[in-house]
């Protein structure tokens, strides 16, 4: 499909890529101790760019790019603050602030799959750290449509054709969609990724021209094989209760490397 990779070698990220330059308010519940791993040691960083800090800064406490920001007293000491990245969308934001930063702007089309962390409690589908699969198309003219279509295709080409959409709020994408997908196994439809169009207050700042859009999408690596496999608890399958060599047989291939294949 024409992706190039990420580099996530990155566990530890900032607050200000894992979070503000994605127009997410510090006072957001997703930032709070409850759902993120902070450091101790090193607790913060020193290295950010001052200028689109700046930028950033200015987006979150008046507006911009016409909207009105959220009108609050934006804080560099939150931004400095070390975590457990939470989403390899932290990536992603340097990769587009990388491609901003060059003469000419070139349509991209990114892609990732690694490990992140959530301070969550564990449940039959959900665990404090797993694996996301990143996409991201940046260029002029694209919708909520081609969007769709990427995702149908994607999902297709690994056997799940059983798809949804529902309309979902994230703080740097609009519109915003949440994807399910049919679990055979549990009878139900289960969440599998989440996606959207970035906004304006998270593009413009990073000097992308005007029209050119993103659209983006974040997905469970582990969820899309339990559907595939029939696997109905996720301890099962990553964690100190995974099998190394499963009852039912398995293809050659981990579905990482033929998400990759697909992707690239």
């Amino acid at each position: 499909m024409g992706f190039s990779e990420m580099p996530t070698n990155m566990y530890v990220e900032s607050s200000f890529w894992n979070f503000d330059a994605l127009f997410q308010p510090q006072q957001h519940p997703a930032r709070d101790s409850h759902d993120t791993f902070f450091l101790k040691a090193p607790a913060t960083t020193t290295q950010l760019p001052d200028d689109y800090l700046e930028k950033v800064k200015q987006v979150h406490q008046s507006g911009g790019h016409g909207s009105k920001g959220y009108g609050y007293d934006w804080k560099r000491d939150e931004a400095e603050k070390n975590l457990l990245r939470t989403h390899t969308t932290a990536v992603s934001t340097r990769m587009l602030y990388k491609l901003a930063q060059e003469k000419t702007f070139a349509p991209k089309r990114y892609y990732s799959i690694d490990r992140v962390f959530r301070n969550e409690a564990v449940d039959r589908t959900h665990l404090a750290e797993f694996h996301q699969i990143e996409g991201l198309i940046c260029d002029y003219g694209l919708t909520l449509g081609d969007l769709i279509g990427v995702l149908e295709d994607f999902f297709s080409r690994l056997g799940m054709s059983k798809l949804r959409f529902k309309p979902a709020y994230n703080p740097y994408t609009e519109p915003s969609m949440e994807i399910f997908s049919y679990h055979d196994g549990l009878k139900k439809w289960v969440e599998i990724g989440n996606s959207g169009m970035f906004r304006p207050e998270m593009l413009l700042p990073m000097g992308l021209p005007e029209g050119v859009n993103v659209i983006a999408w974040g997905l469970s690596l582990e969820r899309p094989t339990m559907i595939l496999y029939g696997i109905d608890n996720i301890r099962d399958l990553f964690g100190p209760k995974g099998r190394l060599q499963p009852d039912q047989e398995q293809p050659d291939l981990p579905l990482g490397a033929v998400v990759s294949f697909f992707l690239m």
